[in-house]
């Protein structure tokens, strides 16, 4: 695979998901509130949320899902009220439900074209017969797995 000219070669079907991801990730239910999801974020410095129900994907939530509260805009129009309301509302309501999701032997090929093509920042890799998350596959792990290569190289 030629990443976009790079000259990075990387054996097809070496790199899959299931060697890219962050295996078992944080994830939330439909019910988990926008607070606590904001909370989960922060602390764990992430930006993705696969949001399961019964042990399946139902949802993605992002930081992106998240930016439209602005905390100082509120408070100052609407006031702690309308605040206090949006953090309890439930991340379903905010969740995207159109996931696009990969399973452990997806190529990083097929990986990076879903990231460019979708303009998203992370794919849950999932069992398919169960939905099941196993792992998340970000574009840091995709630029983790690149940098590794080229220090190969470099270094080789």
């Amino acid at each position: 695979m030629d990443l976009h000219g790079a000259g990075l070669e990387i054996e097809e079907g070496l790199m899959r998901a299931g060697t890219l991801m962050t295996a078992y990730p944080v994830t939330v239910t439909p019910q988990t509130t926008v607070a606590e999801a904001l909370d989960l974020m922060r602390d764990m410095d992430i930006r993705h949320l696969p949001v399961v129900d019964g042990g399946a994907l139902v949802g993605m939530l992002s930081d992106r899902d998240l930016a439209y509260l602005n905390v100082g805009a509120l408070l100052t129009d609407q006031g702690a009220d309308a605040l206090r309301r949006e953090l309890v509302t439930p991340v379903i309501k905010l969740m995207r439900p159109d996931v696009i999701c990969v399973d452990p032997e997806t190529d990083l090929s097929d990986v990076v074209e879903l990231l460019l093509e979708h303009k998203i920042g992370a794919v849950p890799v999932i069992r398919l017969d169960t939905r099941a998350v196993v792992g998340i596959v970000s574009y840091i792990d995709v630029l983790r797995a690149v940098q590794e290569e080229l220090e190969d190289e470099q270094g080789g």
